[in-house]
């Protein structure tokens, strides 16, 4: 159950993130990202966010 509930709200934080940005995607694409590599795209949030914060627009 608990990995189930880091899928969901992985997908969610994804969205958001995506949609605050204007990031290009879909839900669909997001739910993909998270099911099949969880790792990899939790880290491309995390590099994303690092880059942002230095630049300065991590808001």
């Amino acid at each position: 159950m608990d990995e189930c509930c880091l899928c969901v709200s992985s997908v969610a934080m994804r969205i958001l993130y995506r949609t605050r940005y204007n990031i290009p995607g879909s839900i669909l694409q997001d739910f993909c990202s998270i099911w099949c590599c969880t790792p990899w795209a939790l880290c491309q949030l995390k590099r994303d966010i690092n880059c942002r914060r230095a630049t300065g627009i991590f808001w």
